[in-house]
């Protein structure tokens, strides 16, 4: 896609008034191939002197016809032999073998003879327009072809979290009526057996592991290709693409109905914005391995990205160390899809490994002057300095072969830049990896919103934000703080088959996040915590536990934290340890494996936290400023209930779940 200037973009689709179009950026061109897109600044609003609205005029020309399930075939039309995926080492396949790594590529021409021969097969099973298939797995190649499939055959996908537990996975099943569903184990499919009788819609199940999509492909051999073109030719951008459940941590699952419209609005204005990553082309290919859970609609919006720019995009389907390093080795992507929690983790361990090789004075150094030097970009950005002086690039690169291009090798070694959302990565953190040479574009979303609403802008990153509109989406601050979003990419509406359908979720245009946050005079948008899980102490003094929570949780001995406080005396925090951090701490101290419960306890360890603590209290009033602490024996995880499959935090069930610890706080 070429870039779009403001000029081109329909009169209907550019904010008047307030909202004009300002500060346009001249493009620069890279070679014969590729011109940077001009760069539109907010647009803002102001309300008694505060700042309650920016908007960005899209960046890309809307799509009024045909849907997602065009683009393998776009692809493979305009573009045949250009390698557009690549499958992990013993994926089989068509393809050929990039060599060290043992990845294997697939074109353009042959990821749409894949997915044109599932689809015939799923037509040939019996499945019709709309009907709704489910899938469950982790981040495989499979799940890409299933999902552009489906869409060819003009069905509607509807992710399951494989780590969701029977309840979980029987209700999404139920709710959405699915027809068929697609697991990748045989084990996923044995734990739903019982679950069978209770879900009669539910008339195929297809399990990865044992080639059933192989063999859907040919079912469906005999099935002429018209049939696809049939189905794919009745869709169009108001279509239903997929039914994505959110997780849940306020009460049950909501089906968020998103549009293959919506898709479009969100994949085509980032891919426009975020060019360095899906449209320069420069000596090294791009490339994007995803490891993220497909599941959640932050992966399904970027695997849709790169296929729609033609990014090599790969799938690793685990985040255990000794699984996912090998992956990256041998992808080698120059750009990653990241939470902070991911983030935080690489620090600590880089940090880990420099201690026990006696060398964390060292790297204490070294970070300290890769988050000036991300400090001194930041400035320059923002016009508040003049960026990195002389001595700081000198520092700079004495530490990047010691230290940085370390942590860079860990990631692949070609890693430029970072997609990160979920939750605010944190002011040090991002002037860190700026100063790494890692680029962070942090961004802002719902389920509801197909994944970002706020973006960093590339060259313009204003560290402890999460950056300014997406294109084509409007940003409004409610009277009581809480976020209000508008755009071509905002849902249809939640699935209610009780109510026929689809029930809108948008109110006057505007969806209600129920996040709260901030605008600053140049659009820039601030998390601050969300809306119900705001603090009111007994005293009055209201407390947003997020930012509280994301400081503590970057301490490498916390794996997570839960502040407390709501209509309580004062502020008290919940933590659990990091196995990893608990057992480099003892190792560097001397100190002998004990039980968890025993290790609660340990005096040295709670003046450890204690000081941790005591750094986030400078950062507070008295009144929010944390009293007391406890160390839980075990740490939150997924199967237990305790943390969403996005890391977010189950608040009820922890509350229910150590009643007896959070009343000990009170005593």
């Amino acid at each position: 896609m070429s870039a779009v200037p403001p000029s081109a973009v329909p009169p209907s689709s550019v904010p008047s008034g307030p909202f004009a179009p300002s500060a346009v950026h001249s493009t620069t061109a890279r070679g014969d191939a590729f011109a940077e897109p001009a760069l539109v600044e907010p647009e803002t609003r102001r309300l008694d002197g505060v700042v309650r609205e920016a908007a960005v005029p899209p960046l890309a020309k809307p799509v009024r016809h045909g849907s997602l399930a065009d683009l393998p075939f776009d692809n493979a039309n305009a573009a045949p032999h250009t390698v557009v995926l690549s499958r992990r080492p013993g994926g089989g396949g068509s393809g050929r073998d990039r060599g060290s790594g043992g990845w294997t590529d697939v074109t353009a021409a042959e990821f749409a003879a894949q997915v044109l021969a599932v689809a015939k097969g799923l037509i040939a099973e019996g499945l019709t327009p709309g009907d709704r298939i489910a899938v469950m797995a982790r981040t495989v190649y499979e799940w890409t072809v299933l999902d552009f499939a489906a869409w060819a055959a003009g069905l509607v996908t509807v992710p399951v979290y494989p780590t969701s537990s029977v309840y979980q996975a029987r209700w999404i099943l139920q709710d959405s009526g699915a027809v068929a569903l697609v697991t990748e184990t045989v084990a996923q499919a044995a734990a739903l057996g019982p679950e069978l009788a209770h879900l009669p819609d539910l008339r195929h199940v297809w399990v990865v592991e044992k080639g059933h999509v192989e063999r859907l492909a040919e079912a469906g051999t005999r099935l002429p290709d018209q049939e696809v073109e049939v189905r794919r030719g009745v869709l169009g951008p108001d279509t239903l693409a997929t039914l994505v459940y959110t997780s849940g941590t306020t009460g049950r699952p909501k089906g968020c109905a998103l549009t293959h419209g919506n898709f479009f609005a969100e994949v085509d204005n980032a891919v426009e914005l975020l060019y360095p990553i899906f449209k320069a082309r420069t000596s090294e290919e791009a490339s994007v391995l995803l490891f993220l859970p497909m599941s959640h609609v932050f992966g399904r919006m970027v695997a849709v990205a790169c296929v729609r720019a033609r990014v090599r995009l790969g799938h690793a389907p685990s985040l255990k160390p000794e699984e996912l390093l090998p992956d990256l080795a041998g992808f080698r992507p120059t750009c990653l899809l990241a939470i902070p929690y991911m983030l935080e983790k690489i620090y600590n361990t880089a940090r880990a490994r420099a201690e026990s090789g006696g060398r964390a004075a060292a790297f204490d150094r070294a970070a300290s002057v890769a988050r000036r030097y991300g400090e001194a970009v930041d400035a320059r950005h923002t016009g508040t300095g003049p960026g990195p002086s002389g001595s700081q690039k000198v520092a700079r690169a004495f530490y990047d072969p010691l230290v940085y291009r370390r942590i860079r090798n860990a990631m692949g070694g070609r890693v430029r830049y970072a997609i990160c959302g979920g939750s605010p990565l944190g002011r040090d953190l991002s002037a860190f990896y700026t100063g790494v040479g890692i680029e962070i574009f942090e961004g802002y979303g719902l389920t509801e919103t197909t994944a970002a609403s706020t973006v960093t802008p590339p060259l313009r990153p204003r560290l402890g934000t999460v950056g300014w509109p997406l294109p084509g989406t409007r940003i409004r601050i409610a009277a009581d703080g809480e976020i209000l979003v508008a755009g071509e990419h905002v849902l249809r509406g939640y699935w209610d088959p009780r109510a026929g359908g689809v029930v809108p979720a948008a109110r006057d245009g505007w969806l209600a996040t129920g996040d709260i946050g901030e605008l600053d005079d140049e659009g820039y948008l601030t998390i601050t915590g969300r809306k119900k899980e705001m603090l009111i102490t007994a005293g009055g003094k209201s407390v947003a536990p997020a930012p509280l929570e994301n400081w503590l949780r970057s301490h490498p001995l916390i794996s997570q934290c839960m502040i407390l406080g709501d209509r309580r005396p004062y502020v008290s925090a919940l933590i659990t340890l990091d196995p990893d951090g608990i057992t480099h701490w003892r190792r560097m101290n001397g100190r002998h494996p004990v039980p968890a419960e025993l290790l609660v306890d340990d005096e040295e360890l709670r003046a450890v936290l204690q000081r941790a603590i005591d750094e986030a209290n400078k950062m507070l009033s008295r009144p929010e400023s944390i009293r007391r602490f406890t160390v839980l024996p075990f740490g939150f995880r997924e199967d237990t209930g305790h943390l969403t499959p996005s890391m977010k935090l189950r608040r009820d069930a922890i509350l229910r779940d150590f009643a007896e610890e959070v009343e000990g706080l009170y005593e």
